[in-house]
């Protein structure tokens, strides 16, 4: 019953942080004139929440081992909650700034921690489930902030909203703090098996060092396909309400309710991955996403419209499948890492993973960001597209490399 209660307020911490992580995109065609700051700056904040992230993230495995995963939890979500209300009193980019500085530290370490928790723990349908709901939070933040924009409301009314649902969400999680407790001292901060708890005894988590996972087989790439997977993810995210609103000359209001299809696809593919999970591999999980991103992009380029085609039936297919095609890849890259490389190692390589992500995200939206400015934004498309062939090239790889090392590594995975 402990370990229902405490899956129940997994995918309600996964919600949270979902919230804030489609705010930005949504929000920044209207921000950034409000803050006097070009277009591509967007890219800047970017930049400052996921370098806290990164730290946070590679710091995951020591911070819960010392905390364990319910203290790190109420504790992120508190500084989101802190971090989005600071934004709600920002008049100037460099509060925006400095309010994403808490905003990223707070993300890094909890989504590392519920994420090898889930992925030791639970079949593969719920790691696609736990991130159906980050796709709920990331679904609904555009959807707040549109409310307020078609009303002629600022973007920090509703930067102030989300920031209370986050608040309430961290009082909830502080106060089931004693089932977090009750989990760990049963079963060794959760020993469930994946979905019933398991009889074999687990063994310790390793802390190597950075140099050390990367000598194991398969990590290199592995790290390289998170990095490649969270340039199409967040730039999309990131950009894709701009490129609806400078390239296609959507209204601003009408482009943050159209990017919100990307996360309702992201959402709707991650709750049918679930089930597909029961007949699909993770492996073949992926293969299904890439071709699916591929499609999306595809339409983009089209020529539909050129055909009489109205562009409301073009453009917001493409998000959507875009979304669908991200849903598996990211849930199914994770819940194989305690196959590909055991579960000893399972929490560090899943850090570095997050932080390789969050890496990405740092560095590829600001990168389209000033190749747009330079160019036009038009290029949008073809950005998805190259870094897509990359990720199929990366996990590939992963595959052919990583087949024996959860084996040599020692892997005490139970089936599915």
């Amino acid at each position: 019953m402990i370990h229902l209660a405490l899956l129940f307020l997994i995918y309600l911490s996964f919600i949270s942080l979902g919230l804030p992580d489609s705010l930005l995109g949504s929000a920044w065609p209207s921000m950034y004139a409000q803050l006097g700051v070009p277009p591509h700056f967007a890219g800047y904040i970017s930049i400052v929440i996921c370098g806290g992230t990164v730290v946070s993230s590679v710091l995951s495995a020591k911070l819960i081992g010392r905390f364990g995963t319910g203290i790190v939890t109420v504790v992120s979500v508190s500084m989101t909650a802190a971090a989005l209300l600071g934004f709600s009193c920002a008049s100037a980019f460099v509060v925006v700034c400095l309010c994403a500085i808490p905003l990223g530290l707070g993300g890094g370490s909890v989504d590392a921690a519920l994420n090898n928790y889930v992925a030791l723990h639970y079949k593969a349908k719920h790691m696609s489930w736990l991130h159906c709901f980050w796709g709920v939070g990331a679904s609904v933040g555009p959807l707040i902030m549109a409310s307020y924009l078609t009303r002629g409301e600022s973007w920090t009314a509703g930067s102030r909203t989300i920031g209370v649902l986050q608040l309430c969400l961290a009082v909830l999680l502080f106060i089931t703090l004693p089932l977090w407790r009750k989990g760990a001292s049963q079963n060794g901060e959760g020993s469930h098996g994946r979905e019933t708890v398991e009889n074999a005894p687990q063994a310790p988590h390793l802390s190597p060092k950075l140099s050390e996972l990367l000598r194991i087989a398969g990590v290199k790439q592995v790290v390289a396909a998170f990095f490649c997977y969270s340039a199409i993810e967040a730039t999309t995210g990131l950009w894709g309400s701009s490129y609806l609103a400078l390239a296609r000359k959507t209204p601003p209001e009408i482009a943050a309710r159209w990017i919100a299809l990307y996360y309702t696809g992201i959402t709707a593919g991650r709750f049918v991955s679930g089930f597909l999970t029961m007949k699909l591999s993770n492996r073949g999980m992926i293969r299904v996403g890439q071709g699916v991103i591929a499609l999306g992009a595809a339409l983009l380029l089209s020529p539909l419209e050129r055909m009489g085609i109205e562009e409301r039936f073009v453009i917001l297919p493409a998000f959507f499948i875009i979304g669908l095609g991200c849903a598996p890849i990211f849930p199914s890259l994770l819940h194989e890492t305690p196959e590909n490389f055991g579960r000893r190692y399972s929490q560090a390589i899943i850090g570095l993973q997050m932080a390789c992500a969050y890496i990405g995200a740092m560095v590829m939206p600001p990168l389209f960001g000033r190749i747009a400015s330079s160019i036009q934004f038009g290029v949008f498309p073809y950005f998805i597209g190259g870094a897509l062939v990359a990720l199929v090239i990366m996990t590939e790889a992963l595959n052919r490399k990583a087949g024996g090392s959860a084996r040599r590594l020692g892997s005490a995975n139970p089936s599915d």
